[in-house]
């Protein structure tokens, strides 16, 4: 009888190792497939984004923030008036939420030249971001890093964003940033911006 205990408990000893190894195995490709790619990698694509001529005038955006599940938490909608003075483009954006939440954000954005790989380097601020913002714009894609103190249930909770710009469209772009808290990610902010005829079709919107 205690063999056969004995060749159990080896067994459930394996069985373990074995779990053990493949939920290691696991948890490493989730984190693996959370990487993504540099913005050189969009270097070709069409058509290329220029946050001036894009933004430069009246655009409005809806938007939708989901938790890291995937759950619809808040839902937007946003009107963007963007102005050039010199090679600062300012961003004035007035939110409204869909619970009654009204919210504004004014950008100063200025180029900084050109990064190693061609793309054009960007630094960005504004009075709810911590520090500078910083990115680049390769093709039809602009990524950028920074870090934004939320209110959230009465409190102040600094998140960093992973921000990711697609121009899709003349006058068609699509905004994915990844929100994150000690390098855990909560939830994901989307936006579609749209700008000239585009934008005609539905602005004013109900702000």
């Amino acid at each position: 009888m205690r063999r056969r205990q004995g060749k159990h408990s080896t067994f459930s000893k394996i069985s373990r190792s074995v779990f053990l190894l493949l939920l290691t195995v696991g948890f490493l490709t989730g984190i693996s497939a959370c990487v993504r790619n540099e913005v050189s990698t969009y270097q070709d694509r069409q058509p290329r984004l220029n946050l001036a001529s894009f933004f430069v005038g009246e655009t409005v955006a809806f938007g939708i923030f989901e938790d890291r599940f995937g759950n619809l938490r808040r839902q937007f909608r946003v009107e963007i008036e963007g102005t050039l003075d010199g090679d600062v483009l300012t961003l004035d954006e007035q939110f409204l939420y869909d619970d009654g939440e009204r919210d504004q954000r004014i950008w100063k954005i200025r180029p900084m030249g050109q990064g190693s790989d061609g793309q054009t380097l960007y630094e960005g601020s504004a009075d709810d971001i911590t520090g500078i913002a910083k990115g680049a714009i390769a093709g039809n894609a602009m990524n950028w890093q920074y870090d934004v103190v939320l209110t959230m249930s009465g409190r102040d909770l600094e998140v960093h964003f992973d921000d990711w710009i697609y121009r899709m469209h003349e006058d068609v772009a699509v905004n994915r940033a990844y929100v994150s808290k000690f390098g855990v990610e909560i939830g994901s902010v989307t936006i579609v911006f749209l700008r000239g005829d585009a934008a005609k079709a539905i602005a004013p919107l109900d702000l």
